[in-house]
């Protein structure tokens, strides 16, 4: 990536604890304990990627795999979730099966604090993680503080964010360790530091594909969930659907507009396009990229609103224009912060898109073309080119203006090289 001039800041090692197969694709074998046969001399190269300028992060939920060390001693001082009859609740997870740490328990709290996510990721050198699951609590489970799945289902995934949070917190690392949920509750606001959208079809489809990150983020930023991010190209692949380039692309330019661009390989990496798959996607995705870090100050700006107003990053457009009644009804665009207005492209094969402007003065990002609100407008939507505008009166226009020269100077040196 580096070659192709790609600005790599993290490098997510999903499988560092091992890989299993199974008929849904490659998944991890849960047990959170660094797999030194399928990465040697991890932590030293964590070390070596560090120096330069790369953090290295992983993944974990609250679940472990019985076939693993860390079940087995879990199991032995029985920290596991129960079934009605007292015995260790076993769930299966897609032809393996794991028992579910009882967060109500505290010794088993500080034990999977303490001696997984401390010991063996912070210690290890990780910078963050995937703090994946946490809702997939079965009803008739049965908690050390007494109560059913039923009644501490929701409940779950707010603990599951405070252990994280209190094992971050323990070791001095707020503020250094990033990691992110899809699974939530109230109370998950005050302990989980990012989220994601879930596991989206690798597809063009409105209710689980592309376009649904964008109400999602809507919807949880409107509940205290303001910073917010999803897989780039999508991760569930089934049933013969596959990722495409172009799909992959269109991921990319709407992640460019939000906090945190993250690409994922899918369940199946090896029949699906990757960033990696081509040099052209490389170098189209190092150009988002480098758009991404132009306008980090502006995101940076936009990040601190969050952290003191809880405003999110990403908000509906009737945040900002409460009279206008059209905005009520729109869900696939948004508003990243107060002043650049986004319209996704979530169809494929096209080249121009219809945007919705509220009454104000708007600049379309690409071209400096200038556009008055409270209108639809059809605009050029090449692929690499998310319809973006921004607020003409905005104390950033000269920093978007110069995006717009940069990109005008980089379409001018390509067609040079042509």
């Amino acid at each position: 990536m580096g070659d192709q001039g790609v600005r790599v800041s993290g490098l997510w090692i999903q499988d560092w604890v091992g890989r299993i197969t199974t008929s849904f694709g490659r998944r991890l074998f849960w047990n959170w304990e660094w797999d030194q046969n399928q990465y040697p001399n991890l932590d030293n190269e964590i070390e070596k990627l560090k120096a330069k300028g790369v953090s290295v992060l992983g993944y974990i939920n609250p679940n472990l795999n019985i076939e693993g060390d860390l079940f087995k001693e879990g199991e032995k001082l029985g920290y596991f979730v129960k079934n009605s009859t007292g015995q260790t609740y076993i769930t299966d997870f897609g032809e393996f099966y794991c028992g579910s740490i009882d967060l109500t328990n505290p010794d088993a709290y500080t034990w999977y604090k303490d001696e997984v996510i401390k010991k063996n990721m912070i210690e290890l050198g990780l910078s963050g993680w995937m703090a994946d699951f946490g809702e997939y609590m079965p009803t008739d489970a049965v908690f050390y503080n007494g109560r059913s799945g039923e009644v501490m289902h929701n409940a779950w995934p707010a603990l599951w964010a405070q252990i994280n949070y209190d094992a971050v917190k323990e070791a001095g690392k707020l503020g250094e360790i990033v990691y992110w949920m899809r699974a939530g509750y109230t109370g998950s606001q005050r302990y989980n530091t990012l989220t994601w959208a879930g596991d989206q079809l690798v597809d063009w489809s409105l209710d689980d594909g592309l376009a649904s990150v964008i109400p999602a983020a809507l919807s949880l930023g409107m509940s205290g969930h303001g910073l917010h991010h999803f897989d780039i190209g999508g991760y569930t692949s089934l049933f013969g659907i596959r990722r495409t380039e172009e799909l992959l692309l269109r991921y990319a330019e709407l992640a460019t507009f939000t906090p945190v661009m993250r690409t994922h390989e899918g369940n199946r990496p090896s029949e699906n396009w990757q960033v990696y798959s081509s040099n052209d996607t490389l170098q189209a995705v190092a150009r988002l990229v480098n758009i991404f870090v132009t306008l980090s100050n502006y995101t940076k700006t936009v990040v601190k609103e969050n952290s003191e107003f809880g405003i999110p990053t990403q908000r509906p457009l009737f945040m900002h224009y409460e009279n206008c009644s059209i905005c009520y009804a729109i869900k696939y665009q948004y508003l990243y912060g107060p002043d650049l207005l986004v319209a996704p492209v979530f169809e494929s094969q096209k080249d121009k898109w219809t945007v919705f402007l509220p009454d104000d003065e708007w600049v379309f990002l690409w071209n400096g073309k200038e556009y008055q609100g409270e209108e639809y407008h059809e605009v050029n939507a090449s692929l690499g080119q998310i319809p973006v505008f921004y607020r003409k009166r905005s104390k950033w226009a000269p920093d978007f203006r110069k995006m717009n020269l940069m990109e005008h100077n980089t379409r001018h040196n390509v067609h040079e090289d042509l």
